[in-house]
């Protein structure tokens, strides 16, 4: 992102921590949260075109109390899509003040991550919302976390909640060694982490642009 557009990258789209995974960078600082950790979504941006799959279950403790949550969507007036990972309530809310944000930036995806990501931080109210935002374009994918972090990874793929490097790994092989489609690479991707992840099922969401 250029100056113009509201700083310098370094200053407000983190590239990806080097040998790691957005959701490993982010994650570190939620380990105590666990209903950030119990799900996965993915996002993966290939040829023009993004992807975001979701499993759908949620759990409570060691309890499964539900199969087929939703939890990615396109946004309702910008060509943008959202995932998130955490408490579903927390998650609404964030999710509305970022397409409050993508409106005031004319729909700048990192302009918008950027902004939320500031208030998030310092918003008294908002820093107890548990929750961490996928949100992406045909063009990138930012990972953003109440700690005012807004990681962008080097090559399009990126995911959160607890089984997120794998899917993450997943996605990156299959994108390395196949011509496979944006969402191909990330349900199959998914179904890898829901093999592994025991907070993790193979009931996928899928929503993708254009």
């Amino acid at each position: 992102m250029s100056e113009a557009e509201g700083g310098t990258a370094a200053e407000s789209v983190m590239s990806e921590a080097e040998g790691g995974t957005a959701a490993e960078s982010v994650m570190s600082e939620a380990e105590g949260a666990e209903r950030v950790r119990a799900t996965t979504v993915i996002a993966v941006v290939r040829e023009g075109r993004i992807a975001m799959v979701s499993d759908g279950q949620v759990t409570v403790g060691d309890t499964v109390v539900k199969s087929r949550a939703q939890k990615v969507r396109k946004a309702a007036d910008h060509e943008a899509l959202i995932g998130f990972a955490g408490g579903a309530a927390d998650a609404m809310a964030l999710g509305e003040r970022w397409e409050a944000k993508l409106d005031e930036q004319r729909g700048n995806l990192r302009r918008a991550a950027v902004e939320l990501a500031k208030e998030w931080r310092t918003d008294r109210a908002l820093r107890r919302l548990e929750a961490l935002l996928v949100v992406g374009d045909v063009e990138s994918v930012l990972v953003v976390s109440g700690n005012g972090d807004v990681i962008e990874p080097d090559d399009g793929i990126a995911a959160v909640g607890s089984g997120g490097s794998y899917a993450v790994a997943a996605a990156r092989a299959l994108a390395r060694h196949t011509q496979l489609s944006a969402e191909e690479i990330a349900t199959e991707a998914l179904g890898v982490a829901a093999e592994i992840c025991i907070y993790t099922n193979d009931n996928v969401s899928v929503v993708t642009l254009p």
